[in-house]
């Protein structure tokens, strides 16, 4: 369908151990034929995942030693992250939590009672992010369960959602989600992933739309990828076309460093170049700041 023969001596013979999954609306966005369009390199397997580089593990950020609960990962003072879900509209091929144990460690799990218990013995925890997989994968219902949970805990006064829906499946922000997010006592963020301004169509401008008429605030962080936005050019487009539809520029991430993506990998000096070039270019709030995780770290760690 994309053209692709071409590119069948760059394939794996399976998925590397990582299944391909895109929705079909994401695809229609891609240029028909290119074997180099940066939203098709973003979800299509290749052979370079297979290789074993030096320094790229499966735990790439320490997330399986900052686990403190079932499906509750707590590195940074005042935050919480809970693993809502295991489950994606789509794999990103350099997805960090590509090898996580998923199977064993989703807080929607139960009811959700073994995170809300975490919550409930830390009065500092003023702010939950919901990360996963892509929280927005769970059922509404499932969602409020937390939401009714989370009225039981009185320091927590905001709820940060990371999620790539609204981006590669904005049908997902539908009516009854919104009625949630709205009925919230809570400060509402949601951080969504965008690496492209290809990425972007009207239909993510609606969802953006509705997202802020529910009082939602929109950032987006992105990550930076070789052969798909690693020009000053490309990374300017993207902040613009974001706050085009209402979303502000947070973090562009360098890649961490997980088996099977070394191939997407920018060094740091040329990271730097980019955004020295987007100052140039853009007024400051919407040039991200160039961040990498580390583990072990107590925040983003500024480049």
């Amino acid at each position: 369908m994309l053209g692709l023969s071409h590119l069948a001596g760059n394939l794996p013979a399976a998925d590397a151990g990582f299944a391909m999954r895109v929705p079909r609306g994401f695809v229609a966005r891609m240029r028909h034929g290119d074997a180099r369009d940066p939203l098709l390199l973003q979800v299509l397997p290749q052979l370079a995942e297979c290789d074993l580089v030096a320094g790229f593990v499966h735990d790439a950020v320490g997330d399986l030693a900052a686990r403190a609960a079932h499906g509750v990962l707590h590195k940074y003072h005042g935050r919480a992250l809970l693993i809502a879900s295991g489950s994606c509209a789509i794999n990103c091929r350099y997805c960090f939590r590509r090898h996580y144990p998923y199977a064993e460690d989703v807080a929607a799990a139960g009811q959700w009672r073994q995170a809300l218990e975490h919550l409930r013995r830390d009065p500092s925890v003023s702010e939950l992010i919901l990360s996963g997989g892509d929280p927005l994968a769970l059922t509404t219902p499932k969602l409020e369960e937390l939401g009714r949970g989370l009225a039981e805990l009185p320091q927590v006064t905001r709820l940060r959602i990371h999620s790539r829906l609204p981006v590669v499946l904005p049908e997902r922000i539908d009516t009854p989600l919104l009625a949630w997010l709205e009925a919230l006592p809570l400060q509402k963020v949601m951080v969504l992933h965008a690496n492209h301004a290809q990425e972007l169509d009207a239909g993510v401008d609606a969802a953006c739309a509705r997202l802020r008429a529910a009082g939602v605030s929109l950032l987006n962080q992105s990550v930076l990828l070789r052969g798909v936005n690693d020009a000053v050019d490309v990374l300017a487009a993207l902040s613009e076309r974001l706050f085009a539809a209402g979303v502000l520029p947070y973090y562009l991430h360098q890649l961490d460093r997980v088996q099977g993506a070394a191939h997407f990998e920018v060094d740091d000096a040329r990271a730097r170049a980019l955004i020295d070039g987007l100052r140039s270019r853009l007024p400051g709030y919407l040039v991200p700041r160039l961040v990498r995780e580390v583990a072990g770290d107590g925040a983003k760690r500024p480049l």
